[in-house]
Parts: C-alpha cells; structure tokens; sequence
C-alpha cells in the first residue's frame, strides 16, 4: 500500500481555524439553557432586560476557554509543523 504525501494546510482553511470562535450558541448549550438567556446575563445589569448568568458560570466558560486554546495550539503547532 503507498504511502500518501502529507497535505499541509492552507492559508484559507489556517485563517478559518484561527478565526472560529465561541459563540453564543456554544455558550448556551455548555450551559444547557436558551441563547436569550445567556444574551440577557451579557446584558448591563442596568438594563430592564437583564438576568444574572447562569450559576457555576466561572467554571464553565473556564472549560471553554481551555478548549479554545487547546484548539489554537493544535493549529499552531500544525502550521509550525508545515513551515
């Protein structure tokens, strides 16, 4: 069986991995509540429309945040990886 020639990235599909980020979508499954929820708690807590942040909020955007930089750093020893 050949071996096929490693692919290395390109500049489009690096530059889209660098640029996707956590959106409030994420944020709101990670919590397991609507998106309205977590666009309210963004809210100033001035704002009639605002509701405090879901509880245990710290560690759970801690975990994402984790993730976040687990992807990063597995892009950036990819393109180290490739140059």
């Amino acid at each position: 069986m050949a071996m096929l020639p490693e692919r290395r990235m390109n500049f489009k599909a690096a530059t889209d991995r660098l640029t996707d980020r956590v959106t409030a979508d994420d944020i709101a499954k990670a919590f397991r509540v609507a998106r309205n929820t977590i666009a309210r708690a963004r809210l100033d807590p001035s704002s009639p429309a605002y509701r405090s942040p879901p509880e245990g909020w710290q560690n759970t955007l801690a975990t994402l945040a984790m993730r976040r930089s687990a992807e990063l750093k597995a892009l950036a020893n990819e393109l180290k990886r490739g140059s």
